[in-house]
């Protein structure tokens, strides 16, 4: 089977949107929703770039059930991600970096919490951004602080894990201390997971789930990625306050958290759509981490070896997903999608037959207006054309620079959940 040009990217974009399509919170949040007793408020409150539309999937749900007018709450997404509700408050803030409507929506959630009593029920709505939009700073930490070391750890290149493990300490939500506020009432958190794994102690910085990273470990991120701490950090860090609670806290007794879909699910059902279109896959897997040009180039590597050692001529995909990182040290435009496909590109050298496609499941590769990226066998040819040299616009981390001025970003604007990135890769 032959795939050109166009029947290649169209392909792509298809499996794309498949992956998509297997995390849709109308999907998936239904069907997990615990059942409200007869007494007590059902309070509904979440964070993150799915949480709009799981709080949308949530009010159809309860009204086909009936207990659509008990619902009341507030949920908090990014700007652009919001969806109308009824029953339930719907804030839009900023993300990655935090801001002043966060912070509010925060307190919000907050008051309502430390309202519940024993017969109430929390719904906590979990998605991938929450850890950044729940902008509640810890006792006696500003929240210009907490911004100012949130936007160092995100030109740092640190790892989501280390990076939720310094936000759980300077939080007062984070790492567990949702639930904290919310006792003695019974909480059920419904997550979308974004992080490799599915540990639901990550996802958003868990605020209904024990946190097994300690204080001193927060410190020790900081100092070992230079990061300037300002006093007060460092006192909160070093007083055992600063704690976050632990597995055995009583309080999680009566917390059940619930994983509602997976970044391996997504990848399962591109999976499906591509045997159905009659395509060999390698699937390489859902947790895969890393510096996005060192996996670029791994992976332009694996592709060459399968293109030179197949038996037949039928299309093999590489499937593969999870969140690699960028250590910033350019001033350019771009986020990890763009610059993984650009190594990769780099790596196959105009190697004819293959192409590829690289995108952030929620829309939105890093800070840009772009899901991601498509490469094809011409993608460095087109690019010198326009000015670029892809090792200099590596180098500058200017990614998004190059791909738009060839037309090959990846435009989907907000999807509205968010199970991690999506690389797959179409050797033909």
């Amino acid at each position: 089977m032959i795939i050109k040009e166009p029947g290649a990217r169209a392909l792509l974009r298809e499996l794309f949107d498949a992956a998509i399509a297997a995390a849709d919170p109308a999907i998936c949040v239904p069907s997990r929703l615990p059942v409200p007793s007869d007494r007590g408020r059902v309070v509904i409150v979440g964070a993150g770039k799915a949480s709009a539309a799981m709080a949308r999937a949530v009010e159809d749900a309860a009204r086909k059930e009936g207990w659509f007018e008990r619902l009341e709450g507030v949920v908090v997404t990014r700007y652009a991600h919001g969806v109308p509700c009824e029953r339930i408050g719907i804030v839009e803030a900023g993300h990655p970096v935090p801001d002043a409507a966060g912070a509010e929506a925060a307190q919000r959630i907050l008051a309502l919490v430390d309202e519940l009593a024993e017969d109430d029920l929390l719904i906590c709505l979990v998605s991938g951004g929450g850890s950044a939009l729940l902008a509640a700073p810890a006792e006696g930490i500003g929240h210009k602080e907490k911004a100012e070391i949130n936007r160092a750890l995100l030109r740092s290149g640190a790892p989501i894990d280390e990076m939720n493990c310094v936000r759980k300490h300077l939080s007062a939500i984070k790492g567990g201390r949702l639930a904290l506020r919310a006792f003695p009432a019974r909480v059920v958190s419904l997550m979308i997971s974004d992080v490799p794994g599915d540990d639901p102690s990550v996802i958003a910085s868990g605020p209904t789930v024990p946190d097994p990273t300690t204080r001193h470990d927060a410190l020790e991120i900081l100092v070992r990625y230079g990061i300037d701490v300002p006093a007060s950090v460092v006192s909160r860090l070093n007083n055992v306050s600063g704690e976050t609670p632990k597995a055995d806290d009583p309080v999680f007794r009566n917390v059940e958290n619930v994983i509602v879909a997976r970044p391996d699910e997504m990848l399962v059902a591109a999976e499906g759509a591509a045997r159905q279109a009659g395509l060999a896959v390698m699937s390489l897997g859902a947790n895969l981490e890393g510096e996005a040009r060192d996996l670029g180039a791994a992976h332009a590597a694996l592709a060459r070896e399968l293109q030179r050692s197949r038996a037949d001529e039928v299309p093999i995909l590489i499937l593969s997903g999870g969140e690699t990182t960028v250590t910033v040290t350019g001033d350019g435009r771009g986020g990890r999608n763009a610059e993984y496909a650009l190594s990769l590109a780099a790596a196959l050298a105009g190697a004819s037959g293959i192409y590829a496609i690289a995108c952030d499941t929620d829309g939105i590769d890093g800070v840009e207006d772009n899901a991601g990226v498509i490469v094809t066998p011409d993608s460095l040819e087109r690019s010198a054309a326009a000015g670029f040299e892809a090792m200099d616009v590596l180098a500058r981390n200017d990614a998004y620079s190059l791909f738009a001025a060839i037309g090959d970003l990846v435009v989907t604007g907000p999807t509205r959940t968010n199970v991690n990135d999506f690389r797959a890769i179409l050797i033909t």
